[in-house]
């Protein structure tokens, strides 16, 4: 594995066919300035998210790319995933990615990687790493053709059991409790 790679938006725009993220945790960048902002109630606002939506229409509008993002996601959900789920309807899908959610007890008998990743044309992989408090940590890559199939296989199999954004509504705190 190796860290010499060019930057994310240079990944996407070497991107022919589809780039396949699988995310797996409930929190992530707690201090990111549009969460800590939602936390304060300022609504999300898509205009916040240019950079993301032209990046995303570009290669899915323009260039046709399959972009698909899977989620396992503890229920009751974090604030975090609250976040995220509410960023997706505003931001993520009018910018043209597929996202679909899966609940973590559904992903019991599934064979899962240790960390987040994206799998760009079944060609490169590029491990996505945290820290414990949810801030970045180091990105690796793998041009490994076993690895990536592995990572594929994996993401399709929660692609396959995970439900569509449109149809999921993440289960709350104050729902569980009820």
């Amino acid at each position: 594995m190796s860290s010499n790679f060019p930057a994310f938006a240079e990944l996407i725009a070497q991107t022919e066919h589809s780039a396949l993220h699988l995310e797996m945790r409930d929190v992530y960048t707690p201090q990111g300035p549009v969460f800590v902002d939602w936390q304060k109630g300022i609504p999300i606002e898509y205009d916040r998210h240019n950079d993301w939506v032209d990046l995303v229409q570009d290669a899915t509008v323009k260039r046709g790319i399959d972009w698909r993002r899977a989620r396992i996601v503890s229920e009751p959900v974090t604030d975090f995933i609250q976040y995220e789920w509410e960023t997706t309807s505003i931001v993520n899908v009018p910018a043209g990615e597929k996202v679909r959610w899966l609940p973590r007890q559904n992903a019991s008998d599934l064979l899962l990687p240790g960390n987040d990743f994206w799998v760009f044309d079944d060609r490169l992989l590029r491990w996505t790493t945290f820290h414990g408090d949810g801030s970045w940590g180091p990105h690796a890559f793998s041009e490994d053709p076993k690895l990536i199939r592995q990572c594929k296989e994996a993401f399709e199999s929660v692609w396959e059991r995970a439900i569509d954004h449109a149809d999921y509504t993440p289960a709350r705190k104050e729902q569980a409790a009820a």
